[in-house]
């Protein structure tokens, strides 16, 4: 009987022990994937800058020539539009591929959220009951850790389409507002200005980090 009863324990056990251990690693992925993504970001900003200062500058330069123009001739020129800019291209281009980049890493954090439901799932299942909320670490029930991954996977999500926006629009940006504007939400990153401390805390909840 003893064999019997431990035999049934046992799965249990085990799948509780791999739902901690896959939970950690997760934990331990987003911390990585956010460490990946904030020097991506700093690379991008710095390419943005350049492409920005090329765009203020060529700017101020058309504003002056408009402006010689209309005191030598008596009146105003059509604005000509700079000529071909290799520099602002190759730019770019560069800023493009961090995007991408970038994507890249938010799909990653996305299939985090994938396998962590999938954790909760399979939990609740060998558990027979929903309602068990038993920590496999400190406090943090397992459906916990995903609605945490399923905030910061959709914060990102966000991140993701406005840094798209800048890249599409930047360089044909037609004032300097407008292009500071643009350097502004690449650096401070309006949608994930609270990730840091979510994920801290879940190193925190499964020991990567002393309590």
């Amino acid at each position: 009987m003893d064999v019997k009863n431990s035999g049934m324990v046992t799965p249990k056990r085990t799948v509780l022990s791999v739902s901690a251990r896959k939970i950690k690693d997760n934990a331990a992925d987003w911390h990585n994937l956010l460490s990946k993504w904030e020097t991506l970001n700093n690379m991008g900003f710095s390419i943005a800058n350049k492409i920005g200062n090329i765009k203020i500058s060529v700017l101020t330069e058309d504003k002056l020539e408009l402006e010689c123009n209309s005191m030598a001739s008596g009146f105003h020129f059509q604005k000509v539009y700079p000529k071909y800019n290799e520099e602002l291209e190759m730019l770019c281009k560069e800023l493009h591929d961090t995007l991408e980049n970038l994507a890249k890493i938010q799909m990653k954090m996305e299939k985090l959220t994938s396998t962590t439901k999938g954790i909760c799932n399979l939990e609740n299942y060998h558990r027979g009951n929903a309602n068990d909320q038993t920590p496999l670490f400190h406090t943090w029930p397992t459906t916990y850790f995903y609605e945490v991954s399923h905030k910061l996977s959709e914060m990102y999500k966000k991140e993701i389409l406005l840094k798209r926006t800048i890249v599409e629009e930047l360089a044909h940006a037609a004032n300097q507002d407008l292009i500071l504007s643009y350097l502004s939400m690449w650096l401070y990153q309006p949608y994930v200005e609270n990730s840091k401390l979510d994920v801290e805390s879940m190193l925190l909840e499964t020991g990567h980090r002393a309590l």
